[in-house]
């Protein structure tokens, strides 16, 4: 089965798709650097740096099914209240563009990605009608990532969209959760630590309640409403584009690594990743699991 990746970013679901069995021919991102990262870590899939929403579909080659995660940040809440900007309405506006490649091509097949709030969006119905309208069938799946043993608690929504008279009915295979210890580097050494003394106020009453229920190891995250430590032994909170995680060993604190980051969005250690931490790290959070892409793309293709 061949298949193209729209909003590629850092090559997450062309990495599981291909551990699948599907043959991506086509990746693009309106982003030149998460392109031309994703082309060294996929260097036979013919790249694009691309507005999607202007993009000539007649380019793209013919394929069996479509990927696509179109911008998350204007739906997603995980920074608080969603945003109600015009930078947020573009991000949200970048839907479309699903509808137009499906519109020029009728791919048998699209999977798309996004947080459940996409659910929520004030256009959500007039583009789900548009998908009815070009013949497809849509199957509404929220999974967490944690449930397919992924060392992260990271709930996505996965809408299969097939040229069929009914949805297809995904039968996913859960796995035990995973702690976050398996992919953290408990070794004190080879890195920049602080004391947690020297952190703000907030951090400092948080670390203080969870070392009274966790002990001397433990994660900090500083987001949300959170007024105490995580533990180790449970999977790690959604990674996003900025980190918030930290490892709390004693009286000492640190962010986790990239490697870790990466790790506990399943990509290997031989991924290549750019030097500058911030761009990486945004790269990441972006990032759908490969082994979460994997999952639900054996799972599509078993449905079929």
């Amino acid at each position: 089965m061949k298949g193209i990746d729209l909003f590629a970013g850092a090559g997450g679901t062309t990495k599981g798709a291909k551990e699948s069995g599907v043959d991506i021919l086509w990746a693009a991102n309106h982003n030149p650097i998460a392109v031309a990262y994703h082309k060294l870590n996929h260097p036979e899939v013919h790249h694009l740096v691309q507005d999607l929403q202007q993009a000539d579909w007649s380019l793209v080659p013919d394929h069996d099914i479509v990927f696509a995660s179109p911008c998350c940040q204007g739906h997603s809440r995980a920074a608080g209240k969603k945003k109600q900007t015009k930078k947020a309405d573009l991000s949200r506006s970048t839907a479309w563009a699903v509808v137009s490649c499906l519109e020029a091509h009728r791919s048998p097949v699209s999977i798309i990605e996004n947080v459940p709030d996409f659910l929520e969006w004030e256009l959500y119905k007039p583009w789900e009608s548009a998908m009815r309208t070009l013949g497809y069938s849509l199957s509404i799946n929220i999974v967490n990532a944690c449930d397919l043993g992924i060392p992260q608690n990271r709930e996505r929504l996965f809408i299969v969209a097939t040229r069929s008279a009914n949805p297809i009915k995904l039968k996913l295979e859960t796995e035990p959760h995973v702690a976050a210890r398996t992919i953290i580097d408990l070794n004190e050494s080879g890195y920049e630590w602080d004391l947690v003394t020297n952190r703000v106020e907030a951090t400092q009453l948080r670390v203080k309640n969870g070392r009274k229920q966790f002990g001397d190891i433990f994660l900090d995250a500083a987001y949300g409403s959170a007024k105490s430590g995580r533990s180790i032994d449970k999977p790690l909170g959604a990674v996003t584009t900025v980190n918030k995680h930290s490892l709390i060993i004693g009286d000492k604190i640190r962010p986790l690594s990239i490697r870790e980051l990466a790790a506990a969005q399943t990509f290997s250690d031989d991924y290549i990743w750019p030097d500058k931490s911030v761009t990486t790290k945004m790269m990441i959070g972006n990032a759908v699991p490969p082994k979460m892409a994997k999952k639900i793309t054996s799972a599509v293709l078993k449905a079929l």
